[in-house]
């Protein structure tokens, strides 16, 4: 067992999958933050137990050709990036191997290459933000959380957002701290903004505000009004009750203060309207080119039955309408499921239709009336799949299913269910929707033996 407040040599061998640096030092598995594969480092021991240790890097003895200079200047005690300190070659190629070594492990797969489709950029890509709101000696203040805590670090600027994103949450602060308004503690659970959610539609430019608060109403919402009004793009201002206590961000009930309550984006040339809770992928660029791989290795034809389990507000299940006879969304989500529904009367398309259920409950009923598939589309939260809709998948029987992950873990997991029952990986790609941060996306396709 390592010694606590020690420091040893090490040489970082590979990656964890939330992106931090693993060495092996007296064959205790040692996990690093702000290290590079290949690099040999002299690390102090902060946590030891029996089979694992945490540690922090004291000096680089041997630097990495990877290792950059952070452009954030809050990198290092921001919790939302990861990788500011490796260039986006290295990073990548990370979450490639992250993506293949899951497959290859846990689904019994021999793939040796795994491509991946890289992001153009890795600033100003990220169309939502949540930012928590804090206070410290009378003063208001938001940004983000501290890795593995719930303390929140001030950042003026974050580059992976737009500039009118940081703008709104400058705005709002400026008002809360004129007007006296209280920040939520959460261990008192006392205070009133507890967060400050703000969505931009990548082409419509169109801002939605949706301020968190633990109680029913604002002061003087007409001054936050005036001075979000400033700001090109803001459309709309919403308050999400959340008096609950917990971990939660959005409550369960929408207080629209100005606009319509929601905002519309354009995503693979359809309109989609989007509320506080609707699912919409970050990366508007990165998740354009993810769902155009969908539908491509979907291979639908004008007589096929499609599928969507997990469908959000619709955008996958709706792309695929136009090559598909008929198209099924399922969504857990009502307020997500009205904004599909709503999405397929804006579009004129008239052979979607969505349920709003569970969707292994869901694909369970729709099996027991015999609806039979042709191609089914998964994309799970980070759980993956339930049992009840593997098992209704394997009644149905799709001759395809295209399964979009963000994480590798339960992907490799489902996939190995999925083959127990007769299916084969045909196709699997790593997706980058999450540049700076260890997130990464994956799609497969698995085709009936």
């Amino acid at each position: 067992m390592l010694t606590k407040n020690e420091i040893y040599e090490a040489v970082i061998t590979d990656y964890t999958a939330e992106g931090q640096g693993i060495a092996h030092i007296e064959g205790c598995a040692v996990f690093i933050p702000n290290a590079i594969a290949g690099e040999r480092v002299r690390v102090r021991i902060e946590k030891a137990q029996k089979t694992w240790a945490a540690g922090k890097i004291t000096e680089i003895l041997e630097k990495s050709p990877h290792r950059v200079n952070r452009e954030c200047p809050v990198a290092k005690l921001c919790g939302g990036c990861d990788f500011w300190h490796m260039d986006y070659e290295e990073e990548t190629r990370l979450k490639a191997e992250r993506v293949k070594t899951c497959l290859n492990r846990m689904a019994g797969e021999q793939l040796e290459e795994m491509p991946i489709l890289a992001a153009p950029t890795c600033f100003g890509y990220r169309n939502k933000a949540q930012y928590p709101v804090a206070q410290k000696k009378g003063r208001a203040y938001a940004g983000f959380f501290r890795a593995g805590t719930h303390q929140v670090v001030e950042n003026d600027r974050c580059y992976i957002l737009p500039e009118q994103t940081d703008a709104v949450k400058t705005a709002v602060m400026d008002y809360v701290n004129q007007y006296r308004v209280t920040a939520y503690d959460e261990v008192a659970h006392k205070g009133l903004l507890r967060h400050i959610y703000v969505r931009r539609g990548a082409v419509s430019g169109e801002i939605l505000v949706c301020l968190v608060i633990n109680g029913e109403k604002i002061p003087r919402p007409e001054e936050l009004i005036q001075r979000l009004k400033k700001i090109p793009g803001f459309a709309t201002l919403v308050l999400s009750v959340n008096t609950k206590k917990g971990n939660a961000v959005l409550g369960d009930r929408f207080l629209t203060l100005h606009g319509k309550g929601y905002i519309e984006d354009t995503l693979c040339g359809l309109t989609f309207r989007l509320s506080p809770r609707s699912f919409y992928q970050v990366n508007h660029h990165q998740a354009q080119r993810l769902y155009q791989a969908a539908i491509d290795l979907a291979g639908i034809t004008k007589e096929d039955l499609v599928l969507d389990l997990y469908c959000g507000v619709g955008t996958i299940t709706l792309a695929m309408a136009s090559a598909a006879g008929r198209v099924i969304g399922v969504e857990v989500i009502p307020q997500a499921v009205e904004d599909a529904r709503d999405n397929a009367r804006r579009n004129g398309i008239e052979n979607a239709e969505f349920l709003c259920a569970d969707a292994g409950a869901a694909a369970l009923e729709l099996e027991k009336q015999g609806i039979r598939p042709d191609v089914v589309v998964v994309d799970p939260p980070r759980k993956g799949l339930s049992a009840d809709a593997i098992e209704a998948m394997h009644r149905m029987n799709p001759r395809r299913i295209v399964y979009v992950s963000c994480d590798p873990a339960t992907l490799a997991r489902d996939a190995a269910l999925l083959k127990q029952h007769g299916y084969r990986l045909q196709t699997a790609m790593a997706a980058d929707l999450f540049p700076r941060c260890a997130h990464v996306e994956s799609i497969c396709c698995l085709v009936r033996e």
